[in-house]
């Protein structure tokens, strides 16, 4: 127990400076700058889409082996319940199901 070694987790903590980092970008991009709308909607897609690929690579373990293709099951899965989700969401805000 007195060798033992101190693990930091550097690929976590790079990992959430950086979500953290584009997030803020995000925000002065809508709330700050002076770019025209859709510049301003088409920068915080590409953020979002960075930080979800950073998300997915870093914190949610997606290259690790172990069940074998499991997570891309698991992703696959969840990809189907967004787009249901979402297009529930849109349906019912355009024919006025509130």
């Amino acid at each position: 127990m007195a060798n033992q070694s101190k693990n930091i987790p550097v690929k976590h903590i790079i990992g959430y400076v950086t979500s953290v980092v584009l997030t803020l970008v995000a925000a002065w991009a809508a709330l700050g700058s002076n770019l025209p709308v859709m510049w301003i909607i088409i920068s915080i897609f590409a953020l979002a889409i960075l930080q979800a690929v950073i998300q997915l690579f870093l914190f949610m373990h997606l290259t690790e082996r172990g069940m074998g293709h499991a997570p891309w099951n698991m992703m696959f899965h969840g990809a189907v319940v967004f787009a249901i989700l979402i297009a529930g969401s849109l349906f019912t805000m355009s024919f006025g199901f509130m």
